[in-house]
């Protein structure tokens, strides 16, 4: 049984994957639920995930309680 469920997603980023996909032949439920039978087969996600070097300098600073100033969540995205 399929179920319908709501995702929030930049604009931008929608109409950009959208045209993407379909030069695919893919629209964007065909490919979410692509993404869905792939993280089910892997158990996990099913391309590399990486944090770089700022990322990981912040993460032992706040580990070590070094240079805590407020850091957004959006600003990290930034950094990858």
């Amino acid at each position: 049984m399929k179920v319908q469920t709501t995702i929030r997603i930049e604009e931008d980023k929608l109409k950009q994957s959208k045209e993407i996909l379909k030069n695919l032949g893919l629209n964007f439920s065909e490919a979410v639920n692509l993404f869905v039978n792939m993280v089910v087969n892997t158990k996990g996600i099913p391309f590399e995930l990486k944090l770089n070097d700022e990322i990981l300098k912040r993460i032992e600073d706040i580990e070590n309680n070094k240079n805590l100033e407020e850091t957004s969540i959006n600003e990290l995205k930034c950094l990858n």
